[in-house]
């Protein structure tokens, strides 16, 4: 692809056969998450961004143009955008960059061992949730509510796993009140759950998509935006108004595109998540025999695929966040004990490529004895 047509924008109604190939590869991945259409961008913030965009605009043209505002989740993380920073839930992302986007709204995360209701049952707290967000629903006037925006499992935030009923309730909330459901899977799709999405993960239709990363396995920046039949058939059904007035420079570039499509078809030949389930719950499992022997291991979430957080505590009974110094000697003993991890603050957070073998996964663990050791 590289010695064909480098570049031509799609912006202005123009396309390109590489750029045509993958938009149908891409619809037949998420086909059975409901998905008909998809718009590509240059990565996962610009995805969110025009996510949150479409969303405005699809209640526009159906006559509802009071639909302005967004919800999310506290702890969520939605790209460093201005949109996107404005409706995560990580607030390192965004006080230094306040005042963000008005009408961003937030509800507690599904995170049983920190969470405003001291609720460490996952199936109660979900409802204690959902009953959060039906109030703040109804405190600012459904009227006006545009988009409810989750990642089906939190990723930057501490890999805070939900309850397997906690996705399918909030969809149930924004089909009550006919809010837009975006799933964020920009971390959690392409296998990383143990499913090809997360959202199928936990059996939820949404009614759009942001995806990123995985679509090419990173070895071009790519992203994409997908919507429902339904959300398509507005747009599509509409006068002048129902055109995209946005798009980037880069968007369905035609090597990209080349790399999206051979990325998808290696991908599934391999089918990449059955080994993340089974690796990741290696992963898992190993680090919980591990806080049997540590005692700064305050939580263990994971379980679901390859992503496994690990939330570190100076004193496991008051749950107190380790200091900075000693995450740093944690994350170097780590280091030079063979593997590479993510500080989240407190948090390890990790998510090791789908292909891991078990021997990988063994190293890790063995570096992490010797990181915990160090502490």
């Amino acid at each position: 692809q590289l010695w064909q047509l480098p570049y031509y924008s799609g912006f202005g109604g123009t396309t390109n056969p590489a750029s045509i190939e993958a938009a149908y590869a891409v619809r037949e991945f998420f086909a059975d998450d409901g998905m008909e259409r998809v718009f590509f961008t240059s990565g996962g913030s610009d995805s969110v961004d025009t996510a949150l965009r479409l969303a405005r605009q699809y209640h526009r043209l159906r006559g509802e143009p009071t639909r302005t505002k967004f919800l999310s989740l506290k702890k969520g993380y939605h790209g460093t955008h201005w949109g996107g920073a404005s409706v995560n839930g990580n607030n390192r992302f965004r006080i230094n960059y306040e005042p963000l986007l008005p009408g961003c709204f937030h509800i507690p995360a599904p995170y049983t061992y920190r969470n405003p209701f001291d609720e460490s049952d996952p199936a109660r707290l979900t409802e204690k949730i959902a009953a959060a967000m039906v109030d703040e629903i109804e405190f600012q006037d459904p009227s006006t509510i545009a988009a409810f925006i989750m990642e089906p499992i939190l990723g930057a935030g501490g890999v805070i796993v939900p309850d397997a009923s906690f996705m399918g309730r909030m969809r149930d909330i924004c089909d009550r009140y006919g809010i837009v459901m975006i799933s964020d899977e920009v971390i959690c799709g392409f296998g990383r759950t143990g499913d090809w999405t997360g959202a199928r993960h936990w059996g939820v239709q949404p009614d759009m998509v942001t995806m990123a990363k995985g679509v090419t396995s990173g070895y071009f920046p790519v992203g994409g935006v997908l919507v429902s039949g339904e959300v398509a058939e507005v747009f599509e059904a509409a006068d002048a108004r129902g055109t995209l007035w946005t798009g980037y420079t880069y968007s369905a570039h035609p090597v990209g595109s080349a790399a999206v499509v051979a990325c998808l078809s290696e991908t599934l030949r391999l089918d990449t998540r059955t080994n993340a389930g089974q690796r990741g719950t290696q992963l898992y499992e190993g680090v919980r025999k591990l806080a049997e022997k540590h005692d700064i291991i305050g939580d263990v979430r994971g379980g679901h695929g390859l992503l496994t957080g690990i939330e570190i505590v100076s004193d496991r009974a008051a749950k107190t966040p380790m200091d900075a110094e000693t995450m740093q000697r944690i994350h170097t003993a780590t280091y030079e004990a063979g593997a590479m991890v993510r500080l989240g603050a407190h948090n390890i957070l990790m998510s090791p490529p789908l292909v891991i073998s078990e021997a990988d996964i063994d190293v890790i663990l063995s570096a992490l004895d010797a990181g915990f050791s160090a502490a």
